[in-house]
């Protein structure tokens, strides 16, 4: 059985073929990046052309001695585009080069968008309107609640989620996301490398309920400067990016900032002034990030940009309380000294008088039935 047209065209295989190996061998070549392949284009329009272009013709379009020699010697790149080609022979492994139909027309956008994408699952989810949900890689209990709920929330209303698969807040959406609808994870590393390994049945479930994609090629190792570059795929293939919890330097603000370049929508969740992975969200709420309270707050800012989505704004996430009735009277004065700040325990026997053994099995109580949340440091926060 022969596989379709790998560009969707609808000619025939060996020509289809022949063009996406082009694009291949075009983002195989080093120095050569996106920006220079778009000018390339832009000159010859077709990528085959490209590779058979003389030295002056190559010249001409502007490119440096380097990587003229780069395109006219491309030896190893050949046998590294040969190898991406048996790749996608596998069942759910596609390529998706710059001309392909199911490129993700977002993503297209950018003045210089990946050469091709390198898709496990569905390609077409691509294509759907979405939203990036990122944060910090060590949150607290709280933010990694919030998130999920949001991304259940906005996934069940026809957001598909897009996040890095990183450990925390991106493990949080995703996971979210799979409860409430579809999921894309933008990964840092080659479509056959999981990081963490820790996510890798996440990463089977995304697959198979969305899509795993990547500008690194099969083999690419998770190297330290492959992820703040993929930050820009998940804020360019979405209509705005949301953050959770964020410290002031953190990847995070990167894919923010990726965004407001795009001119794509900001959200960020306020949070205690007291804890230090608020502050990369207050910091984007005063550089005018829309402030988060609900799942509404951001259906609301997107509703023009959704089209026909059908998207129920008006319900509330993450607002309700929980039922109290059931508890006793020290309970009760124990959630009220609580609050939604972290809180030592030492500092609650003060305000509560109750004895220090109390209060650790009161507590410890309490978090198993969901009422409050353990912190960094022995402290403890009530839940919404």
């Amino acid at each position: 059985m022969t596989r379709p047209d790998p560009t969707g065209f609808g000619i025939s295989l060996s020509a289809g073929r022949e063009r996406l190996r082009a694009w291949l061998i075009l983002g195989r070549i080093p120095g050569v990046g996106p920006r220079a392949v778009g000018a390339l284009i832009d000159c010859f329009e077709d990528p085959t052309r490209i590779l058979a272009a003389k030295r002056a013709e190559l010249q001409a379009a502007g490119l440096r001695s380097a990587q003229v020699d780069a395109i006219l010697h491309p030896l190893e790149a050949v046998a590294d585009a040969d190898a991406d080609l048996a790749w996608a022979e596998a069942e759910g492994a596609h390529i998706l080069a710059r001309d392909d139909p199911r490129y993700p027309p977002l993503l297209a956008q950018l003045s210089a968008p990946p050469i091709r994408l390198f898709v496990r699952g569905d390609p077409e989810v691509l294509k759907d309107p979405m939203l990036a949900i990122v944060g910090s890689r060590n949150p607290t209990a709280a933010g990694r609640d919030t998130t999920r709920e949001l991304a259940r929330h906005l996934a069940a209303c026809g957001l598909t989620i897009a996040s890095g698969l990183a450990l925390g807040i991106d493990g949080s959406a995703h996971a979210g996301a799979l409860e409430g609808g579809r999921t894309v994870a933008v990964l840092g590393t080659g479509p056959d490398r999981i990081y963490p390994a820790v996510h890798r049945d996440l990463a089977q479930s995304i697959a198979a309920n969305g899509a795993l994609v990547t500008e690194y090629p099969p083999g690419s190792a998770p190297i330290g400067r492959n992820f703040p570059r993929r930050n820009r795929i998940i804020s360019g293939l979405s209509l705005g990016t949301l953050v959770t919890e964020a410290a002031l330097k953190s990847g995070s603000l990167i894919t923010a900032r990726y965004a407001i370049e795009q001119g794509r929508e900001v959200f960020a969740i306020p949070g205690s002034i007291h804890n230090p992975l608020a502050r990369g969200c207050h910091a984007l709420i005063r550089d005018g990030a829309k402030l988060v309270e609900s799942a509404a707050d951001i259906l609301e800012e997107l509703g023009p940009l959704l089209g026909s989505l059908a998207v129920e704004a008006t319900e509330k996430t993450g607002n309700g309380t929980r039922n109290l009735d059931g508890l006793d009277a020290e309970y009760l004065l124990l959630l009220e000294n609580l609050g939604h700040d972290p809180v030592a325990p030492d500092d609650l026997i003060r305000r509560t008088g109750l004895p220090a053994q109390s209060i650790a099995s009161m507590l410890l109580l309490l978090e198993l039935e969901g009422y409050v949340s353990s912190s960094p440091g022995g402290r403890y926060c009530r839940r919404a």
